[in-house]
């Protein structure tokens, strides 16, 4: 089939580079010329684990990059709208770029298309995206249709290939029968062994990426808030977590004990759904609560620090393994590292880090200007440092040479915030080491 994709971020990159690699024309489509330019040189704009190699592969052949949106859409029969909808400061998603797109859609589309909102929006969006571009049809006073489909993206940065070449489901919201059947099409080589496609109401597959967000997110903020109660009551949440994972009913994912979510997802969609139960008269406590639960998570773990080298940090300096949200990504929105990494600097710390993947999207971005020390090795960030702290569980933190770390340490002093060594080890091996849930 003949695609276009309009945005090349996270979501669109990486649905356009899987659409060419099963053989269509794909065209990804942004404003911005330098990201267009570096594209078409095999350079992208995030780390993704597998991403690289399929768009290497595939470009000029079955991936194209360009600024063009006019020419994008009329070569194509299907059109992805994947640009950002990112929290506004209302908590509400700010859906502008969607619109515009849409807009443009409208003004330029000369024949039938179906146009795909894969982009994260609150429930009604896609309806007003059909009406926008209707509007701007009936300006050109031509009589053109189009369907409008809701296909929501369940994409976990660091696993993104595999999650899209191999689908949990393919979740299509659309009005008519034909509709469904072209999309199943376009989806049926990601689900050969095993069909996964589930076809609703528009208004329903919007709200089913909600909804599947807030269902992960709170089973986080609840693994951490048993922890919690576990550090004041003398339990092992890590003990307490094989105790329920073990029940099928509850299982073992997302309730790995840390310092909370992060990423562009679950702050930003728990946010906007909060708004949009608010809007329509009805006061989510639940889930405002999953989001007041992760974002003191963060502020807890600050005064385990605190408490051990008290408010008056002048002198200290803290080694920091990992600084995305999460390990297999160069993403750091909203990642607890920033704001424990401020709050140490404002108190005085000093700052060594280390991050295989994100450390030039800190320097550049969400630390500039703040005076961080960065290192390209994981162990040059240790010297001179009164402590470690992990906050980030790449592989390559899991099983480090703790005789090096203990050598190399002012003070064998270990924070972690992902749980990821074992207590009694450390401790044995003559560590000062601090936990979540675990006193």
């Amino acid at each position: 089939m003949k695609i276009t994709v309009v945005g090349c971020g996270y979501v669109g990159l990486v649905t356009a580079a899987c659409f060419s690699e099963m053989g269509n024309e794909v065209i990804c489509v942004d404003v911005d010329e330098t990201k267009i330019q570096k594209l078409n040189t095999g350079i992208l704009p995030i780390y993704e684990p597998g991403l690289k190699e399929i768009v290497v592969h595939n470009s000029q052949k079955n991936l194209f990059f360009t600024t063009n949106l006019e020419s994008a859409i009329t070569a194509s029969e299907i059109i992805f709208i994947a640009v950002g909808t990112p929290m506004g400061d209302d908590g509400n998603a700010d859906v502008s770029f969607v619109y515009q797109v849409a807009k443009d859609i409208g003004r330029n589309i000369s024949s039938y298309k179906i146009v795909v909102s894969k982009s994260t929006v609150p429930v009604g969006t896609t309806n007003k995206v059909k009406a926008i571009i209707q509007a701007e049809i009936d300006k050109r006073n031509l009589n053109i249709e189009f369907d409008l489909v809701s296909n929501p993206e369940f994409l976990k940065e660091g696993a993104a290939i595999n999650d899209f070449m191999k689908p949990d489901r393919v979740v299509i919201g659309a009005e008519k029968k034909e509709v469904f059947d072209t999309m199943k099409q376009l989806y049926s080589p990601f689900f050969r062994t095993r069909d996964r496609f589930i076809t609703m109401d528009i208004h329903s597959a919007e709200m089913t990426k909600y909804a599947a967000n807030a269902m992960l997110a709170t089973k986080i903020s609840f693994i951490n808030e048993i922890a919690n109660i576990c550090e004041k009551v003398g339990a092992d949440v890590n003990e307490v977590r094989k105790g329920i994972g073990s029940d099928k009913r509850i299982g073992y994912d997302f309730i790995y004990p840390g310092i909370g979510y992060g990423g562009t997802c679950f702050p930003k969609d728990i946010a906007a759904l909060i708004q949009l139960g608010k809007t329509n008269g009805y006061d989510p406590k639940l889930i405002s609560s999953v989001n007041e639960v992760n974002n003191n998570q963060k502020q807890l773990f600050l005064a385990k620090i605190l408490n051990r080298f008290g408010e008056d940090l002048s002198g200290v300096t803290f080694a920091i393994w990992g600084l995305s949200f999460k390990p297999e990504t160069d993403d750091m929105r909203e990642a607890p590292s920033v704001y424990l990494i401020k709050e140490l600097i404002k108190r005085g710390a000093s700052i060594n880090a280390y991050d295989p993947k994100a450390m030039k999207e800190a320097k550049e971005v969400y630390l500039k200007g703040y005076s961080v020390l960065f290192n390209q090795e994981k162990y040059a960030a240790l010297e001179n440092a009164n402590a470690l702290i992990l906050l980030t569980e790449w592989k390559e933190f899991r099983s480090p040479d703790f005789s090096r770390i203990k050598s190399q340490l002012k003070e064998p002093v270990v924070f972690d915030g992902r749980n990821q060594y074992n207590a009694f080890k450390l401790q044995e091996s003559g560590f000062e080491y601090y936990q979540i849930g675990k006193n």
